[in-house]
C-alpha cells in the first residue's frame, strides 16, 4: 500500500471551495439503475464548517446515481439555544425531520432524503436519558431510528496539518457504567447505536457487544482508519484493524458502514491535488479496507455510504459512488442489493 503524504499546513477546503473543486472531475453514473440508501450524512450551517443544507444535498444526490432515500447522522447543528442541556439536541431531529417533510412531499424529486435520522443524547445521563431518548422520538415523527453518543478519543498527537484530531470523549467511554446505562434505553425503545470511535478503540467496541447482545448497533466508517502521524504506517495499521473487524465479525447485531475514507485524517493525497482524482484512484486506494469489511461479515450487514460533506474533501458524491461500485463491481446482484441498499434499509428499519 502506498504511504501517506505528509501534510502541507493545513489543507481543509472550505464547502465554498469544495464545490467549485469537485467539479472539474466528471463522471457519467456507473450501474445507474442499482437503488441506493446512503445512510450516512449530515446538514450543517455554522462558522467552522460552512453550510451544507437541503440545496446542497440535492444538488450531490442529482449526480446520476439512483439514490432513493438517505439517512441523516446527528452532527450537533441546530440545538435549541435554551431549556435544559440535555433536552437541547431535539432542535437538530426537529430540523431534520422538516428537511424530511419537504423531500417527502414530491417536490423536490424523488429521492426520500433524511427517511431516517440519527440523533444525538447524552447516554452517560444513564438511566435519566429516558426522558430525552422520549422527546428525540416525538420529534422525529417516526423517522428517528437510531442515536449516536461520539466516543472517539485519542491521545491528541495525530494531526492532519496544524490540526489536531479531536477528541470528543472521555477514554474508555464505552466501558463506562453510567454510559452504559443510558445505552441500555435505546433497544427496549427500538433504537439503534451508532458507533463512531477510531480503530484503536475497537476493542472496546468487542466489550461493549459482549455486553448487549441484543442491541443494534451501527460501527461507522469501517472503524475510522487513520493515516495520519502516528499513525502513519499504512501496512501496520491495516493489520491492526484487520484482524479487529475479524473480531468483530462474531457479533450478528453489528453492522458496518462501508466508507468515510475521503476524510483527511485517512491521510491520502487527494485533497491536495489541483484536480480530483477519479473514481479508478479512489478504487485502488480504498479497495483493501472495503473488500475486507465485506469478506469478514458478508453484505448482509455492510452498507455503503458518502459521509458527505466530510468525504467531499477528497472527491465528488458522483465520484465517490462509481469509486465503490468499482470495488464491488464482482458482486451478485444480490449482494450490490444488500451492499447497496437492503442492509441499510433494515439496519434503520426503513419503509420505502
Amino acid at each position: 500500500m502506498a504511504q501517506p503524504p505528509e501534510f502541507r499546513g493545513n489543507a481543509y477546503r472550505d464547502l465554498a471551495e469544495l464545490k467549485t473543486w469537485t467539479k472539474q472531475r466528471q463522471e457519467a453514473a456507473l450501474e445507474p439503475d442499482l437503488p441506493i440508501i446512503d445512510p450516512h450524512h449530515h446538514l450543517w450551517d455554522d462558522e467552522s464548517r460552512g453550510r451544507y443544507l437541503l440545496p446542497d444535498l440535492l444538488e450531490d444526490v442529482g449526480t446520476g446515481h439512483n439514490i432513493i432515500a438517505t439517512v441523516f447522522v446527528e452532527t450537533a447543528l441546530m440545538y435549541r439555544a435554551d431549556g435544559p442541556a440535555a433536552m437541547r439536541p431535539v432542535g437538530e431531529v426537529e430540523f431534520v425531520n422538516g428537511v424530511a417533510a419537504m423531500s417527502a412531499s414530491g417536490r423536490y424529486g424523488k429521492s426520500r432524503l433524511c427517511a431516517g435520522i440519527v440523533g444525538n443524547a447524552d447516554l452517560t445521563l444513564g438511566d435519566q436519558v429516558q426522558p430525552v431518548l422520549e422527546a428525540l422520538i416525538a420529534a422525529g415523527n417516526g423517522r428517528l431510528h437510531g442515536i449516536r453518543h461520539s466516543l472517539g478519543w485519542d491521545s491528541g498527537n495525530a494531526r492532519t496539518g496544524r490540526t489536531k484530531l479531536k477528541s470528543t470523549a472521555p477514554r474508555y467511554l464505552a466501558l463506562d457504567p453510567i454510559f452504559r446505562k443510558g445505552f441500555a434505553r435505546l433497544q427496549p425503545l427500538g433504537l439503534s447505536f451508532d458507533a463512531s470511535l477510531l480503530y484503536t478503540q475497537l476493542p472496546d467496541l468487542v466489550d461493549l457487544l459482549h455486553a448487549f447482545p441484543d442491541t443494534s448497533v451501527i460501527l461507522n466508517h469501517l472503524g475510522a482508519i487513520l493515516g495520519i502521524p502516528p499513525h502513519d504506517k499504512r501496512d501496520e495499521v491495516f493489520a491492526i484493524w484487520r484482524n479487529y473487524i475479524r473480531e468483530l465479525a462474531q457479533f450478528p447485531n453489528l453492522s458496518v458502514k462501508v466508507g468515510g475514507l475521503g476524510m483527511l485524517r485517512n491521510g491520502w493525497d487527494f485533497h491536495l491535488r489541483d484536480i480530483p482524482p477519479s473514481s479508478d484512484e479512489l478504487a485502488a486506494a480504498w479497495r483493501p479496507y472495503v473488500e475486507t469489511c465485506i469478506e469478514a461479515l458478508g453484505p448482509a450487514r455492510c452498507m455503503m455510504e458518502s459521509n458527505f460533506p466530510p468525504d467531499k474533501q477528497s472527491c465528488g458524491y458522483g465520484v465517490l459512488w462509481n469509486a465503490l461500485k468499482r470495488i464491488t463491481q464482482g458482486c451478485s446482484a444480490a449482494e450490490k442489493a444488500a451492499l447497496y441498499r437492503d442492509t441499510a434499509a433494515r439496519a434503520y428499519r426503513l419503509e420505502l
